[in-house]
Parts: C-alpha cells; sequence; structure tokens
C-alpha cells in the first residue's frame, strides 16, 4: 500500500504506471525478466479475486494485470503489474496482505493523516517515507506504528545485528529473530543468587 501526500499523488501514479507497463513479464530463470509467475494456480485466482474486489468497491484501476496473454506466458500462473489508485482505507485492499503485484494507493492531504491512516492497519511490518524534510522524517519515525521505518529506502530490512522486528499482525511469538533477541533464544539463562555471612561460613 502506498499513501500519497497532497498533490504528489498525481506526478507518483503516472510515473509508477509508465515504469509498472514496461515490465518484462515471462519465466524466472529469464534473467532479464522483471516479472515471474505467482507460485500456484490458487494464488493467481487469489490474487485476482482481490483485484476485481478492490476495483468493484471503488478503487480506480489505473493498471489491471488480471488478463495478461502472450506465448511465453503460457502455462505459468501469471499476473501483470496492476495498479489500483483512490482506495480507501476500510477496502479490502487496502486491509490484505495480497502477495502479489498488485499496488494499492490511498490518497492524503496531510502527513499527519497519512500517519494516521498507516496506522489504522492492523499489521505492522515496515513502512517507508520518502521525503526531503527532515521534520517530516522525524515527525514519521516518532509515530509511525512498525516495527521497521526507513526514510527513502524502499525496504527496510535491517542487517542481522538489528531485530527484524514487525509489531501487530505482523508479528508472532515473544522475540524477533536477529540481534539481541535472536542470542537470548539461542542462549540457557542461568541466575546465581549468593550470600556471604562471615558468621554463618564459620559455623560449617
Amino acid at each position: 500500500v502506498v499513501i500519497a501526500v497532497g498533490d504528489a499523488g498525481d506526478r507518483l501514479v503516472d510515473a509508477l504506471r509508465r515504469q509498472a507497463s514496461a515490465m518484462k513479464m515471462g519465466p524466472g530463470l529469464d534473467e532479464s525478466v522483471a516479472l515471474g509467475p505467482v507460485i500456484t494456480r490458487e494464488s493467481q485466482e487469489r490474487i485476482r479475486r482481490c483485484i476485481g474486489e478492490g476495483i468493484a468497491e471503488g478503487a480506480k484501476p489505473v493498471l489491471d494485470g488480471r488478463k495478461v496473454a502472450a506465448p511465453e506466458l503460457a502455462g505459468g500462473f501469471f499476473v501483470g503489474p496492476t495498479i489500483l489508485d483512490h482506495a480507501k482505507p476500510e477496502m479490502s485492499i487496502a486491509r490484505t496482505e495480497i502477495f502479489g503485484p498488485v499496488l494499492t494507493v490511498i490518497r492524503c492531504q496531510t502527513l499527519d493523516e497519512a500517519i494516521e491512516t498507516a496506522n489504522r492497519s492492523s499489521y505492522g511490518n515496515c513502512s517507508s517515507l520518502y521525503t526531503s524534510s527532515g521534520p517530516a522524517a522525524r515527525e514519521y519515525r516518532r509515530r509511525i506504528a512498525t516495527g521497521m521505518c526507513g526514510i527513502n529506502v524502499g525496504v527496510p530490512a535491517p542487517m542481522a545485528f538489528f531485530p527484524f522486528a514487525g509489531w501487530k499482525g505482523s508479528f508472532y511469538g515473544d522475540l524477533h529473530g536477529h540481534g539481541r533477541d535472536g542470542v537470548s533464544f539461542y542462549t540457557e539463562q542461568k541466575v546465581e543468587i549468593s550470600r556471604w555471612d562471615r558468621e554463618a561460613l564459620d559455623r560449617f
């Protein structure tokens, strides 16, 4: 899900449409291919169903990848790049982890509204803010309810010595997989309690 703030939305969606339209689809073993198939027919059908539900709920299809046809795609479970614009936070496409080449775009007027909208999600794995404003970055970093946040980076996945830290519905268990939590998971803890009483020791 992308949340576009203010008048950035039109420029962003136009740029995304041009880039996505130029993506080469085909077998994943072809190094020139940018977009391969999804893993199963069931996954393909589920993604197509999610796209259809989003459009039925009122999202605007800038690109609709449900029907892609080319000889090199025959026999594969392909879904083309899809961009659904002017979505609302309550729509299914904004609340579902689709796991397919589908981008949902929500429009907000202010950074405050964008942060509040993002924080309404039941998921909280990671998020990124693209900005040239230091104050906006500081406000976002402080208030966003995701375990990993990035400033001007596409995927804020940390190095192994930092925790891979999802929040809310994006986390299961009680420890994160990297960083000190990972060390704790593989560590057998021991507690020692000692008392050194000279008079008591002299009795032994």
